[in-house]
């Protein structure tokens, strides 16, 4: 299902005839995501993209999340995914990232907020949840440009590479974003 945000901007699940256009995507930008993805070196080809696409779509098809490819006026130009649905206690994580050259417009926050919207008004969930590495101040402005609450912060929570980085933890209540 697709997920409109405005009129030059969408969110589509990904299919596999995506895979070209976003390895080819993620390796223009390698060195740029890289700095805060742990999967980048581990991209080498189309193959692991459709390996990563049959993945999101079996998470679909089990109602255990999704990935939307980001589409800014008809060209990918990053990926948002909805990650574990927990059902029981009715939350679900968001991550996003975003080429270099687009960072900085709104895109990401206005698709992450529409996103939000999808979770807590179609899927009913109360709770959305979102992780940023500590000196990753752009993905970090989202979930406070979008009213979520720091919760605390996770130390050593994700290896990247050759190092481990803290992670900040935000979330954001159904009750809260009605308010907001």
């Amino acid at each position: 299902m697709d997920l409109i945000v405005n009129k030059n901007v969408k969110l589509k699940e990904v299919e596999m005839e995506d895979a070209p256009s976003l390895y080819a995507l993620i390796h223009a930008n390698r060195g740029h995501l890289r700095r805060f993805l742990g999967w980048i070196d581990a991209t080498e080809g189309t193959a692991d993209i459709e390996m990563f696409i049959a993945g999101s779509r079996q998470r679909r098809m089990m109602q255990n999340g999704t990935d939307y490819g980001l589409w800014y006026k008809g060209r990918i130009i990053g990926v948002v995914g909805l990650h574990y649905m927990d059902w029981i206690n009715h939350c679900t994580s968001i991550g996003y990232w975003i080429i270099e050259n687009m960072q900085g417009k709104g895109i990401m926050t206005a698709a992450v907020s529409r996103l939000i919207r999808y979770v807590f008004d179609e899927l009913g969930l109360n709770r959305v949840e979102i992780r940023c590495a500590v000196e990753n101040e752009k993905s970090r402005a989202i979930p406070e440009r979008l009213g979520f609450t720091r919760e605390g912060q996770i130390r050593q929570g994700e290896w990247l590479y050759d190092h481990y980085v803290d992670h900040i933890v935000y979330g954001l209540l159904k009750n809260e974003w009605r308010r907001a």
